[in-house]
């Protein structure tokens, strides 16, 4: 479903990308906080920007956003450059983690706030304002104030005073942090499903893969500054471009060029996610076939994670792998601790990794 929607979108709009970045670099002092990224956000699309904390990610939405100027390059907003523009002139709007809210105002007031700095009359923005309340699904809160409301309340009314202004593109800066896990959840379905019906290109940071592969058209995958690899979920997770990405976006069991080797004969990195291996509880090899690899090892942790176990095991000729089991395993930790197994994986589920991939 992502890769059609974000195929759709390309061939409808590759002319002129919602966002283009090119050579972009920011530095603080000795630091290089962004690092030449080049980048075409698409029409309409909801892409996400992923990396953990310092990769470069925040830096690069503020300089979007017009926060922070770049040290180099440039940016783009629908064909026009906007590099050395301030926010107020950039046809953009941003949600943060801190919702910002004036805690003294209704939540239509906060809603129509930025209708009313940009001049427009009052009975106007109170009907706008209700409007893209109702769209949140607020519609019957307008009198309330933020601290009559939940944290997800709070965070529809911040992205309706963001939307309201109707900007090209709205700009989300880990909007979903501050939530618990239940409504962290339900937000992300909410969110998408809202850009999906204003058709409103959205960016949106996170350091939360499982944000990312659920919400996103397309996610870029930063790292120190540099942008490590751009595609659908679907692609940057079962294609991952390098060794960062493999450990980033999941869980992966990497074997080294030398492993590899005797694998496969090929010394380069190869990696198996950990649901893609097999466990036969027994020591004895089993019959060789095609397309199969098998290798002895032994069982040295379990960690039970609701819908699977994890199993740790040390091979005998290689690295210690995780397989993710989804079958019952009978009995406790003492009893499968120290057990000898086999785990078996399909050749065609190893993915090799570029040389000199992090």
């Amino acid at each position: 479903m992502t890769e059609t929607l974000a195929a759709g979108r390309q061939t409808e709009t590759d002319a002129v990308p919602a966002i283009r970045l090119r050579k972009l670099t920011k530095e603080f002092g000795d630091t290089v906080a962004v690092n030449n990224v080049d980048l075409d956000i698409r029409q309409g699309e909801f892409f996400s920007m992923l990396g953990p904390s310092g990769s470069g990610k925040t830096t690069v939405l503020r300089l979007i956003a017009g926060f922070e100027l770049p040290t180099s390059g440039s940016i783009e907003l629908e064909g026009k450059d906007v590099t050395g523009m301030a926010p107020f002139e950039r046809d953009l709007n941003t949600v943060f983690q801190d919702y910002a809210l004036f805690p003294h105002m209704s939540l239509i007031d906060n809603v129509a706030y930025g209708l009313r700095v940009r001049g427009v009359p009052k009975k106007e923005r109170q009907e706008r304002a209700r409007e893209a309340l109702e769209r949140v699904q607020l519609g019957k809160f307008v009198g309330r104030r933020p601290a009559q409301l939940s944290g997800g309340q709070r965070q529809r009314v911040a992205l309706a005073r963001a939307l309201v202004v109707q900007p090209k593109v709205l700009l989300l800066d880990e909007p979903l942090g501050a939530l618990d896990l239940k409504l962290r959840q339900q937000m992300q379905v909410e969110l998408k499903e809202l850009q999906r019906s204003l058709g409103i290109t959205f960016i949106f940071v996170t350091h939360d893969q499982e944000e990312a592969l659920t919400m996103s058209d397309r996610i870029g995958v930063f790292n120190n500054g540099s942008l490590e690899q751009i595609g659908t979920a679907h692609e940057i997770y079962e294609r991952p471009a390098g060794a960062f990405v493999a450990n980033f976006v999941g869980t992966s069991n990497i074997f080294d060029a030398a492993h590899a080797q005797k694998l496969y004969g090929r010394a380069e990195q190869v990696c198996v996610r950990p649901e893609r291996l097999r466990l036969s509880w027994t020591d004895a090899a089993p019959e060789p076939r095609a397309g199969v690899t098998s290798r002895p090892g032994t069982v040295t942790s379990l960690v039970y994670v609701g819908h699977a176990t994890q199993v740790r095991v040390q091979l005998d000729d290689g690295p210690a792998v995780v397989v993710l089991t989804p079958e019952l395993l009978t009995g406790g930790d003492a009893d499968l601790l120290d057990r000898r197994v086999t785990v078996s994986w399909d050749d065609a589920a190893a993915v090799w990794l570029p040389s000199g991939g992090s």
